[in-house]
């Protein structure tokens, strides 16, 4: 016997909109908004999720609220021995290596990097070069986000209408003063 899956229908697209713009949004609201109860709304979302189609929830910090100050992106040259499995078991071990990904281009992988400081940046660069098959890297500093409400600024989909909200004490590195601009950086 062959399990069908229900199709994708315009109710699960609203369904999925609203959990991605607030997974905290109840089913209640999420079907006043749809028109469903909330029992269908959850049914739907549990179909969803056995499915794969909907694969967690998560929360959206803000990076420098833990410390992470500085943020870069590394493409990553390897020697053409180097299977992308080998770099994902590499970039595993690095708690600072938000994102990896293989790429088209000259490089061979991109690494989305985030740091406490420029030093700490350049101690976890470091040690990806000591990896046997790296051939090369090159860096790319962060300076700013023209898309703040983005996930990779720390923001949810969907940011809040007003001002930001002022950082609080977690979000300070007391006698730590914020690194000078930087910009491009070849590593080899």
């Amino acid at each position: 016997m062959t399990t069908r899956t229900a199709p994708f229908d315009e109710l699960d697209r609203k369904i999925v909109a609203a959990l991605v713009e607030n997974a905290r949004t109840s089913f209640t609201e999420i079907g006043a908004a749809i028109g469903l109860s909330a029992t269908a709304v959850k049914r739907r979302v549990d179909r969803l999720r056995e499915e794969g189609v909907i694969t967690g929830f998560t929360t959206t910090v803000r990076p420098s609220a833990l410390g992470w100050r500085t943020e870069a992106y590394v493409e990553v040259y390897c020697d053409s021995a180097a299977p992308p499995r080998r770099l994902a078991e590499v970039v595993r071990d690095y708690p600072e290596i938000m994102a990896a990904m293989t790429v088209t281009g000259g490089a061979d992988a991109l690494l989305h990097v985030r740091a406490r400081d420029v030093e700490h940046f350049e101690e976890v660069l470091e040690r990806i070069r000591t990896e046997p098959f790296i051939r090369k890297t090159i860096s790319y500093m962060v300076l700013s986000h023209l898309l703040t409400t983005s996930p990779e600024a720390g923001a949810a989909l969907a940011a809040p209408a007003g001002p930001a909200p002022a950082p609080g004490p977690a979000a300070a590195l007391p006698g730590e003063p914020l690194p000078p601009p930087t910009g491009v950086f070849p590593d080899a």
